[in-house]
């Protein structure tokens, strides 16, 4: 790629208000034909305002966009798919229920004597799975594959067109790392082919991998523009936050050991599905168990299986020593135990609904109808929870949706906390949030223990794990294999005993 190659897609002054706060402030913007370039910044720092922008979906206040130096003005994504900027979301906005080939063409199907034309429909769909290297049956249902292929088809969809700008919206959030890796090797054919792709994502080490240079935002503003070869990976975090990284090295005053006490919960034996066989947990007041794996590894089915989610196909469930049958996750939040799904967006938040009512909602269904919290008790326990948490913006009667990632995920936290939990179980609490938002999540997490709430924390992250845990559950093929002091590990040696083979592990070996 040419360093001095004019910009393709270029953002003059970019200004979007929301009434009187700015969501953008005269931001610019160069995205180069043939570049990877990522957008970074802290949830809120205007990433998402700026890429709905250039893909159409709000229109600027003030400001210009540019594409192959002409101007656009766009009233509709449409304008920018029918210019060449295509867009391909976190959350895959594509129908499970029909087929490949029907996917990749959804809206613009080829037609033959006013009929769907289906044989050129499968046809157009082959080529562009093929220009991809991807090796899928245009004919077989979607929901049949696995999340990366159903990521892949979706890019083959936003290809399938005469593409020039791609934005991936964090591409790689619910990816393993071969699933990755396939997905950067898509990547770099598509920027031989010329298209320019804007790269949004958490994972630093993912950006440096594969981007060409960042944009740095924050509070709506630009930072500035960088080489991922010129900047240091603890000069971009501080450019991102605005302060030293060293800033974000307390999580609270966590104790290397938990209190020495009986355990809340124990399970043994349980299974659930094929992902899960055989696991023995015990999860103690005031300890946080970190649990790592691989995708696929059984994490997920862990949580779910022991909050009520998922019921168990074998195995014992105790509280308290008593055994229970955890039906539902009504049953297992009347004794204490709650559960935040990975799954934000449809397991998690109600977008239209208010911070009050979502913070509200789990203790008013566990009151019932017939027990209705006073507006007034509503209003200062939601008051009360967002000033503890330090919930951004303050404003308990803002739609939920406004939000950034870390303060939804913050309003969940919250939701629960109202319960009065003993147990939590934390599947992916800092998924899709940025650096600052995830130290902050962290930190919580830490004064929560420090306060005896029992904790299970899922995170494909190994770092966080060892930064968070007490113990570190590991996870392979549906097999919870061990449980190690967190004090004894490194990130090395959890990456090796995470993608170490299962083949031939019976039980559990508690360190």
């Amino acid at each position: 790629m040419s360093t001095v190659a004019p910009p393709l897609l270029e953002v003059r002054g970019a200004t979007v208000r929301f009434g009187v706060e700015s969501a953008l402030a005269d931001v610019d913007f160069r995205l180069r034909p043939g570049e990877v370039h990522s957008l970074m910044g802290e949830n809120g720092a205007g990433k998402s305002t700026l890429i709905k922008a250039i893909t159409g979906a709000l229109r600027l206040d003030q400001g210009e966009i540019l594409l192959g130096g002409r101007p656009m003005h766009f009233s509709a994504p449409a304008n920018a798919q029918a210019v060449g900027i295509s867009t391909v979301y976190q959350e895959i906005d594509l129908l499970p229920n029909l087929t490949v080939a029907e996917n990749i063409s959804l809206g613009r199907e080829p037609r033959r004597f006013g009929m769907i034309d289906h044989r050129a429909m499968r046809d157009r769909a082959a080529d562009a799975l093929s220009s991809l290297g991807v090796d899928v049956d245009p004919s077989s249902v979607l929901s049949t594959h696995p999340l990366a292929i159903q990521q892949l088809v979706a890019i083959a969809r936003a290809v399938s067109v005469d593409v020039k700008v791609l934005v991936l919206d964090e591409p790689t959030s619910s990816l393993d790392a071969d699933e990755v890796a396939e997905l950067f090797r898509v990547i770099r054919d598509l920027k031989t082919q010329g298209i320019a792709i804007v790269f949004v994502s958490h994972f630093l080490d993912q950006v440096y991998e594969i981007c060409d240079r960042v944009t740095v935002l924050r509070g709506g503003r630009l930072v500035g523009e960088y080489g991922t070869r010129e900047l240091l990976r603890i000069d971009l975090v501080e450019k991102m936050l605005g302060a030293a990284a060293d800033a974000l090295a307390p999580l609270g005053q966590r104790s290397p050991e938990p209190a020495d006490g009986p355990s809340i919960v124990s399970a043994r034996g349980l299974a659930s599905g094929s992902r899960l066989r055989d696991a023995d947990v015990d999860i103690a007041e005031g300890e946080v168990i970190g649990v790592a794996g691989l995708l696929g590894s059984g994490r997920s089915e862990l949580a779910r299986a022991l909050t009520g989610v998922d019921h168990p196909d074998g195995g014992e469930v105790r509280i308290d020593g008593e055994p229970v049958r955890l039906g539902s996750p009504r049953e297992a939040i009347r004794r204490r135990v709650a559960y935040s799904s990975e799954n934000r967006r449809t397991e998690g938040i109600i977008g239209d609904l208010s911070v009050l009512d979502n913070i509200t909602l789990a203790l008013q269904a566990q009151r019932g109808i017939f027990h209705r919290l006073s507006t007034a008790r509503r209003r200062e326990l939601a008051t009360s929870w967002v000033e503890a948490l330090h919930i951004r913006p303050a404003d308990i009667d803002r739609p939920v949706a406004t939000l950034s990632g870390g303060n939804q995920q913050k309003v969940l936290l919250a939701r629960l906390l109202a319960l009065s939990p003993r147990v939590i179980v934390l599947d992916e609490p800092t998924r899709g949030i940025d650096v600052g938002a995830k130290a902050e999540i962290q930190r919580l997490v830490g004064e929560l223990s420090d306060n005896g709430l029992a904790i299970v924390y899922i995170s494909a992250e190994l770092d966080e794990v060892l930064r968070v845990a007490h113990l570190v559950a590991v996870m392979r093929d549906g097999v919870l294999a061990q449980i190690l002091p967190a004090a004894e590990l490194t990130s090395d040696a959890l990456l090796a005993l995470v993608a170490k083979p299962a083949a031939g592990e019976e039980g559990v070996s508690d360190g």
